[in-house]
């Protein structure tokens, strides 16, 4: 190996590792490592920044506009109300709600799709008294698969479309992926809706629905006694028994500042203690209200109620780039930045330890915060979480439902078309939106998920030095060797199963840009079309189901269903290996070698 090559493979296992490590955010990791190219001098100084300015760049954060525009304007939720009907039976709920995932998945963000649907699938449980556990996987699962069908469906498809452009003079096509990715997808959500769901953990699927509900939504909470309460001079017993009655446990006792665990049952209750509570948001509101208890941070929620013509409790979901994972409400500065506090956190099987507005929040908590009716979608946009309630986060423009599906719509047909290229007709949507007020301009710049736009801006001009150093050609030549005397549609099963499992622990656009030109570099040992092996790495980068951490819509449904790391796995190994089955064969005949 050459001096570059080894600089290059340090940074992309250093890079990997942190990805893996999970402690530094994707896009500071990613940015980091560009700059470390440069400052080795692996990557050219006047180029470390053309990723920004990519095809690819572009077209990802166009189409996040795009998808704002669709569903401000009521386009996706006119659909969800024409075809799913809560009353169904579980699976043909499962299947209705994977359908409609997976499709909205091909044409929106796949997050998106998913942030829609969720609280749909949350209110049919409750409604029907089983365990959301039983439907948030397969729908997050069919909302990944429905990426694959169009090249607006998942970034990984407008990074292999770029490079393939780059290296081979011409982009894949909006409906290129349809063939291959329409079939796998549609195997992949008759496999969840007939089969998948019952492959999920034991103590999901077989634990009394009612209360395994109750388990999966329980915040850990905090309700202070004001002076002259009732409840004072009472021992914690007795208000336990109460509490019992109302489908609310009290697990422990706060008294100036410290936190009391344990048998605190004959402790008499004294004017500002805190009383720490397990319960759902309906019960803790009804508890509090019936002992006349009040929400914990009473300054902060005085100076709400001042300001506030009403208040409202929101069920929030944390995903991993928001922007309070990792920190606490007191250190993003929830109270005086959006009026609001933190007055439960659900996280499953882990203990809360500090006060709930000190307490560090971890991707996949669900929040209950306090917050004024009017600002409720304004918060969970500012934090950047998803609600779990049926509302929308703005008023939507029903009046221009149609023109916004019209312009989206002729935008696609002319790229499909050749008319134009698909940045231009995206571009010329996203002024359309702004013009007609789907999109107001003061809203344009936040519907852009930035952390992916640095993520892809970081990791393009490292790729390509990855691949002039010779690199890729040295990985390419390894796994050839690896591979022995195998057929090339075998070599590229393994090249799938590479690039899956890399996807299961990594951002599935961090593998992409590094195994597509992979699979470019084997295609040319093997003297085979290039394409074949691009298609393969498009459905294999965009099947991550094995962990909560290879796709945010995994990562969402994790504290809403009351799911464990390991129990992805069960219904994840089996669809991947579907995946495999169809997808290679529909290669073979829609690419041949």
């Amino acid at each position: 190996m050459t001096t570059d090559q080894i600089i290059l493979f340090a940074i992309f296992l250093t890079l990997f590792a942190l990805l893996i490590w999970g402690r530094i955010r994707y896009d500071i990791v990613a940015f980091s490592a560009l700059l470390v190219g440069v400052l080795a001098g692996v990557v050219p100084a006047d180029t470390a920044f053309d990723g920004f300015g990519h095809p690819a760049t572009i077209i990802v954060a166009l189409v996040l506009v795009v998808s704002a525009g669709l569903v401000r304007a009521g386009a996706i939720q006119l659909i969800t109300r024409t075809v799913i009907d809560q009353g169904r039976s579980m699976q043909a709920h499962i299947a209705s709600m994977a359908g409609v995932g997976a499709v909205l998945s091909g044409f929106i963000n796949n997050v998106a799709a998913l942030a829609l649907l969720m609280p749909v699938d949350v209110h049919a449980a409750r409604k029907a008294g089983r365990s959301p556990g039983l439907t948030l996987m397969p729908l997050s699962f069919a909302t990944i698969l429905g990426g694959m069908v169009t090249l607006i469906g998942t970034p990984p498809n407008i990074i292999i479309a770029a490079i393939r452009e780059d290296e081979l003079g011409a982009p894949f096509a909006m409906f290129d992926y349809a063939p291959v990715g329409a079939v796998t997808a549609l195997a992949g959500v008759a496999f969840v809706a007939l089969l998948g769901w019952r492959l999920i953990p034991r103590h999901i699927a077989e634990t009394d629905a009612p209360s395994q509900l109750h388990e999966a939504s329980a915040f850990i909470a905090e309700l202070s006694v004001p002076g002259e309460n009732a409840a004072i001079g009472r021992r914690l017993g007795d208000l336990s028994d109460a509490a019992g009655e109302a489908e609310v446990t009290i697990i422990g006792l706060v008294r100036n500042g410290q936190r009391r665990y344990g048998n605190t049952k004959n402790t008499r209750i004294e004017a500002d203690d805190i009383l720490v509570l397990e319960a759902g948001a309906d019960a803790l509101e009804d508890f509090r209200t019936a002992h006349d208890l009040a929400y914990t941070d009473s300054k902060r929620r005085n100076v709400i109620e001042e300001d506030a013509h009403g208040l409202e409790l929101l069920e929030l979901v944390v995903p991993r780039d928001a922007r309070i994972a990792g920190k606490s409400a007191q250190s993003i500065g929830l109270h005086w930045r959006q009026r609001s506090v933190v007055v439960g956190i659900s996280r499953r099987g882990k203990r809360i330890r500090e006060h709930l507005r000190r307490e560090t929040i971890e991707p996949g908590d669900i929040l209950l915060l306090l917050t004024p009716s009017d600002s409720a979608g304004q918060l969970a946009e500012w934090l950047g979480c998803l609600p779990l309630a049926e509302r929308g986060l703005h008023i939507t423009r029903q009046d221009r439902t149609w023109l916004a599906i019209g312009l989206f719509a002729a935008a696609v047909g002319a790229a499909t078309a050749g008319l134009v290229s698909l940045p231009v007709g995206l571009g010329c949507v996203v002024v359309g939106y702004v013009l007609a007020g789907i999109v107001p301009l003061g809203e344009l710049y936040t519907k852009i998920e930035w952390p992916v736009i640095v993520l892809l801006g970081s990791l393009i001009p490292l790729g390509t030095a990855l691949e002039e150093s010779g690199g890729t050609q040295l990985i390419a030549g390894q796994i050839s060797a690896l591979t022995g005397n195998l057929p090339a549609w075998a070599v590229l099963v393994v090249l799938m199963v590479v690039t899956m499992t890399l996807s299961d622990v990594l951002n599935n656009t961090a593998t992409c840009l590094v195994a597509a030109p992979v699979a470019i570099e084997l295609a040319r040992t093997f003297g085979v079309s290039p394409d074949a092996f691009l298609m393969g790495v498009a459905v294999a980068a965009s099947s991550a189901f094995l962990t909560p951490i290879g796709h945010k819509n995994n990562t969402l449904i994790l504290g809403a269903g009351g799911y464990g790391f390991g129990d992805y796995w069960r219904m994840g190994l089996p669809l991947e290996v579907l995946v495999i089955a169809v997808s290679v064969p529909m290669i073979l005949i829609v690419w041949p070698l």
